[in-house]
């Protein structure tokens, strides 16, 4: 057993901090997709951020931690070792930043709460409870352990040289193809409604992600030097750029500086520089974000065109975000930044380039379809669509018999 001296103690008060901020992102998340909704779906939203942070932590504790981070090197999936965590003690050391292993995992557990809570947004006001809590379980056993385990935990895409810092295939690539599959699947709103019933909660949900995103990425490094300082930098430097590019884009496009716009841009810019952050210098983060306003405003917009009821822009902003930042540092990554990282497109690496293509398409292909057929068959054993006379009275009291605003 490893004596408990040999911990890093600065290193793990910084995890643990950096842990709490990643946590607090799930209350962030529902607090921004509760103000985007109408005022008789609020709750409804609401429950399906927070009942992760419940049941995946079950699920994490159980098995999930084992599958993404013991054994089945260079393959897809782990092994059931460290099931219940089993023989980990507050002794045991995690050697990166010498920190106890303990608090690795509980970081790690705070990312896979967020990330199917992402996927909500898409199909806002149409799904019902039961149905969701299954697709919850099986898309984190079949499509988010096996992705943490190839990026993170030694698997195949590790061994093949791809590179994603903090989560852009592993977490917004692959949630945002979910999220595309069910709208999909479950059509659209049969209830329109005008529009987001609560801008301001919009905007609190905006700042607890944004605050929590600090922890998000430079927690990433796992403990604390030049490159941690670097992705913090490079979070906020990416997300403000992206910010005012999208509203400038709505300003000229919609003919008003839209609010709504500069919260939008901001997550947009914070999905798409994850992936890089600890890899691509200060003014590389700065023309990711821009490139992000532009891309995935455009998104949004095609997705209007073709009339897809992505209900809170899950696919444009973390879909095409997270799969825009692992291409961009395929394009910029410099091992002048960071040794641990890659040389980019423009520094000669193709090679590497085209990994980070092939790894976040296979990833989006494989998402979107898993996850439509998942919705397929637990629609099977029990319908997952909400009825209409549900949708018309609103999910928080048909559902949950509650409200949010008496």
């Amino acid at each position: 057993m490893n004596s408990p001296h040999v911990f890093d103690t600065g290193n793990t008060a910084f995890m643990l901090v950096a842990t709490s901020l990643v946590m607090l992102m799930t209350p962030g998340l529902a607090f921004f997709y509760g103000g985007l909704v109408g005022r008789r779906n609020v709750l409804a939203i609401m429950i399906q951020s927070f009942v992760s942070m419940g049941w995946t932590s079950v699920l994490w504790f159980a098995f999930g931690y084992s599958l993404c981070f013991s054994g089945g090197e260079g393959g897809i999936i782990g092994d059931f070792k460290l099931a219940f965590l089993h023989g980990v003690t507050p002794d045991t050391v995690f050697s990166t930043g010498n920190i106890p292993l303990f608090v690795f995992v509980a970081y790690q557990m705070m990312f896979a709460i967020i990330t199917p809570a992402l996927i909500t947004g898409a199909f806002t006001n149409r799904i019902r409870f039961v149905p969701y809590l299954l697709f919850l379980t099986v898309w984190l056993i079949f499509v988010y352990f096996p992705f943490v385990h190839m990026v993170w935990g030694g698997g195949l895409l590790a061994k093949w040289g791809v590179l994603d810092y903090a989560g852009g295939i592993v977490v917004h690539a692959i949630a945002g193809m979910a999220a595309l599959a069910s709208v999909f699947f479950v059509g659209k709103r049969k209830v329109q409604e005008s529009g987001p019933h609560s801008i301001p909660l919009v905007a609190l949900g905006t700042g607890l992600l944004w605050f929590g995103w600090y922890g998000f990425n430079a927690g990433s490094q796992l403990k604390v030097d030049g490159i941690t300082t670097l992705a913090f930098l490079n979070t906020d430097t990416a997300a403000s750029f992206a910010a005012i590019t999208w509203l400038i884009m709505a300003w000229i496009f919609e003919k008003k500086p839209k609010f709504l716009g500069l919260l939008t841009g901001s997550i947009a810019g914070l999905a798409t520089i994850t992936p890089a952050a600890g890899y691509v210098s200060l003014p590389v983060a700065a023309i990711i974000g821009v490139i992000s306003g532009i891309v995935c405003y455009g998104a949004i917009t095609l997705k209007n065109k073709l009339n897809w009821d992505d209900a809170l822009d899950v696919w444009g902003v973390h879909g095409v975000g997270g799969t825009l930042g692992i291409i961009l540092l395929g394009v910029f990554g410099s091992l002048a930044v960071n040794p641990a990282g890659a040389d980019g497109l423009i520094y000669g690496n193709s090679s590497f380039f085209f990994k980070q293509l092939i790894a976040v398409a296979g990833a989006s292909v494989y998402a979107l379809v898993f996850s439509y057929i998942a919705l397929v068959v637990i629609d099977k054993i029990t319908p997952v669509r909400a009825t209409e006379e549900e949708e018309n009275m609103g999910l928080d009291a048909s559902l949950h018999g509650e409200e949010a605003y008496v």
